[in-house]
């Protein structure tokens, strides 16, 4: 099993199979919350799309048996941006971890408030990928609780109020 400090491949799928990212983490730890990944500015981020480095060094919380996760960054990024996705699935020795990307996100920029992004890729890819209507069920309820508990000033929940703050000092 990967320990503290190993490196973690993060792939992101769309539901039509298409690469949407992939790089390298470290992983950081673990906590009640799920699996802390912390990714340096300037890594290398692989797509179907083009390849990009990252702007910022940021935390990413992998919950057990969520439809999400949640990046917390370093400025210049947002403070807080969830993708809802499928349920993450790691591989046996944890060393990389796969999701489809369902297109919603929850974005918190600096000093701001939580609100849904990608709305209309959502609705888009509903109809031309055929999400089935559970998984919209799922997307949409996971989506409305992610910007509820990603509240800010305390108001939220955690991994969303302070916790994510131990993990990104390591990173940041």
């Amino acid at each position: 099993m990967a320990a503290a400090g190993d490196p973690v491949t993060v792939e992101v799928r769309k539901y039509d199979g298409a690469l949407s990212a992939r790089w390298t983490a470290v992983r950081l730890g673990e906590d009640e919350h799920g699996v802390w990944l912390g990714t340096a500015e300037g890594v290398r981020v692989r797509s179907d799309q083009g390849d990009w480095s990252n702007r910022c060094a940021h935390v990413m919380v992998v919950p057990r048996g969520a439809w999400w996760t949640a990046t917390f960054c370093v400025d210049p990024g947002p403070e807080m941006y969830c993708d809802v996705c499928t349920v993450p699935e790691w591989d046996e020795d944890g060393t990389a971890v796969r999701m489809v990307d369902l297109d919603l996100d929850v974005v918190r920029p600096r000093g701001g408030e939580a609100y849904v992004k990608d709305e209309d890729d959502f609705a888009e890819h509903r109809v031309s990928f055929g999400y089935p209507d559970g998984l919209t069920d799922e997307a949409r309820r996971t989506c409305a609780w992610l910007k509820e508990a990603g509240r800010r000033d305390g108001a939220g929940a955690e991994p969303f109020a302070s916790v994510y703050r131990h993990w990104l000092d390591l990173v940041g």
